[in-house]
């Protein structure tokens, strides 16, 4: 079964699409919600595998969501507005619709996810290290001992407990290898929340480096160290 989730403020909105999921056989919904943060809350703790995601909602909208999380479920944006298609495509969604949804241009969309076999199996389940390129040799570093990374050019700075590593590579791919605890925090960085000592409106203290927040991320920062806190 493919494991669904419906975020939009728009209840008819939201009815429609639990409607048009009824119908798919392999389809489980497993939440609808019109609150963005309670979407970010559940998937720290269980799975979804395929999200209808509007994109205007108070608190944090369906953009702020998608930059924001770490190893995100696959992605049909729902909005009534268009200006966003070409940014939402940077961050692998599947498919972009436009309200009111028809059930021909829901289907189309649904048989993009089978066509791609888009719902696989999410990197480093289960996996606690992260595997990089250093020096051209191959280097395992330890999840839990990672502290923060930072962009540096084209290159990311990786802060552990031991010491520094500098790679290729950027940000946006390096979301997609990490696990559940890390959290982009800064267009800049992404931070171990496992590992603040402190928390405050501007920066995470995480043995004793300051690392910034952005308000881009400054909401959903909060609600996840809230829900780890209480794991």
């Amino acid at each position: 079964m493919i494991k669904i989730g419906i975020v939009d403020d728009e209840i008819l909105a939201r009815k429609v699409l639990e409607d048009y999921c009824s119908k798919i056989d392999n389809f489980e919904l497993v939440l609808s919600t019109g609150n963005p943060l309670e979407f970010v809350n559940f998937t720290q703790q269980n799975e979804v595998d395929l999200i209808f995601l509007d994109i205007e909602m108070p608190e944090l909208n369906g953009m702020e969501i998608l930059r924001s999380m770490i190893n995100p479920p696959k992605v049909i944006l729902t909005t009534a507005y268009s200006e966003y298609a070409l940014e939402s495509y940077n961050y692998g969604v599947v498919d972009y619709l436009l309200k009111p949804v028809k059930i021909e241009r829901f289907l189309k969309a649904i048989n993009k996810v089978s066509a791609s076999k888009i719902i696989e199996p999410k990197k480093n389940s289960g996996n606690e290290e992260l595997q990089i390129k250093h020096d051209g040799m191959p280097v395992n570093i330890s999840f839990k001992s990672i502290l923060y990374i930072q962009s540096f050019g084209n290159y990311l700075k990786i802060f552990t407990d031991s010491r520094m590593y500098l790679i290729s590579e950027t940000l946006t791919n390096m979301t997609t290898l990490l696990s559940k605890n890390f959290q982009r925090t800064h267009k800049s960085y992404i931070s171990n929340l496992d590992r603040v000592t402190k928390a405050t409106k501007t920066y995470l203290l995480i043995e004793n480096n300051k690392v910034p927040v952005s308000a881009m991320y400054k909401v959903i920062v909060f609600e996840k160290l809230e829900v780890l806190a209480k794991l």
